[in-house]
């Protein structure tokens, strides 16, 4: 499939365009990694205090990648987006940043952030507070030996990669695809895009690959991160170093095919320091990745086997149950079991990822216990923006 019109939206190439963050974080050769998270002994790229807001620039690798040409110009110069419609930080880090194929990952993470305050010990909680399309265009590809039906699809030899275009309705924004390639007919999704990646340095020197998710966050994949809603991650080094990157226009829990619709967003983000009494207090001893909506709260379980993984989003699910409204554990496992969904957040990243939606709405004539209540936590609110601080290295 080609794109036959101009673009219905103003294509943000670095720097252009509005800024809502205290700070802006493009994506260049000097402020991303490709294929690899960062670790304890990375530079930042940028440093803020507690409660800053940042603008960062994020690049899909899609069309970026080896089997795809490395060229981003020429690829989707071929689905016929103008060469002035393509990201030129997207091309100027498919020529010039190092990723070896056959080692490293092919995601495009922006960052690190220092955050000042943030220790091991804390959470570092990053609210999404806007997320804006970058093109009006995005790719969803399948390859060999990857996806939920590895070594059956794609039918031939090679990778297939579905060129997807996005056009404005009257109530948003869709993806379109044909029911036949070249062919009359089309199918149209709503978007509602995510960061596939949002993370937090691993200790040591040694750089973890993009794929797997982890007790860091990473390429956890949770489509339920749009805007309004916050990921709380264990700070695992001093300054908890973030960095953001997959950016998704759409995904269907289990990402199936290997990718969703994968294309690049500007992202306006919040970077907040929750002391590790507070956390204990909230959430109790979390062990990976927590999101927040302003509906749910939702435990994650991560494993390389999917049932594995279930369990381990169960039992994740029971400790903020019992940490939070002191629920006894065969009461907080019986809640569980009649009103949460766990839900496949992704089937196709190596390590698999479990996620449950416990309604908070549930436990409103609950007494939390005196000691759980700290004045210094609550639900994502509004996505607002807060006054100014922190600043650059």
């Amino acid at each position: 499939m080609t794109i036959d019109t101009v673009a219905t939206f103003a294509v943000l190439q670095p720097g252009v365009g509005a800024i809502a963050g205290d700070h802006y974080l493009p994506a260049s050769p000097e402020t991303v990694l490709w294929g690899r998270l960062p670790c304890e002994t990375d530079r930042p790229a940028l440093i803020v205090d507690s409660g800053a807001t940042v603008t960062v620039d994020t690049v899909s690798h899609e069309g970026l990648l080896d089997d795809q040409g490395g060229d981003p110009v020429a690829f989707f110069g071929a689905h016929g987006v103008p060469a002035e419609e393509v990201l030129t930080d997207a091309a100027a880090i498919a020529a010039s940043v190092a990723r070896d194929p056959h080692h490293d990952g092919p995601h495009v993470v922006t960052g690190p952030i220092l955050v000042r305050g943030a220790e091991p010990g804390d959470l570092l909680r990053i609210t999404v507070v806007r997320l804006e399309p970058r093109v009006p265009y995005g790719v969803i590809s399948n390859r060999h030996g990857k996806g939920a039906l590895a070594g059956e699809l794609p039918r031939h030899p090679g990778s297939v990669s579905v060129f997807t275009p996005v056009e404005e309705r009257p109530d948003g924004l869709v993806g379109v695809l044909p029911v036949h390639e070249g062919g009359p007919g089309l199918v149209e999704f709503p978007l509602a895009p995510f960061l596939g990646t949002m993370g937090v340095a691993v200790a040591g020197d040694a750089r973890p690959h993009s794929v797997p998710p982890g007790s860091h966050g990473g390429n956890i994949d949770i489509r339920l991160l749009v805007e309004g809603t916050a990921l709380y991650l264990p700070v695992q080094v001093a300054g908890a170093l973030a960095y953001v990157g997959d950016p998704h226009f759409a995904q269907g829990d289990g990402e199936v095919a290997l990718t969703a619709l994968e294309a690049s967003l500007r992202a306006t983000l919040r970077f907040d320091v929750v002391p590790r009494a507070v956390a204990l207090a909230e959430f109790g001893e979390l062990a990976g990745p927590l999101v927040r909506t302003p509906e749910y709260l939702v435990p994650t379980g991560l494993d390389p086997d999917l049932g594995l993984a279930m369990r381990n989003c169960v039992r994740a699910a029971i400790d903020v149950v019992q940490a939070r409204w002191g629920l006894d554990e065969h009461l907080a496992y019986a809640y569980l079991s009649a009103a949460t969904d766990f839900d496949i957040s992704q089937v196709v990243d190596v390590v698999c990822g479990v996620h449950a939606r416990i309604r908070e709405a549930d436990f409103v004539r609950v007494d939390r216990p005196a000691a759980s209540v700290p004045a210094a936590e609550s639900a994502p609110a509004s996505p607002a923006l807060r006054p100014a601080e922190g600043e650059t290295p």
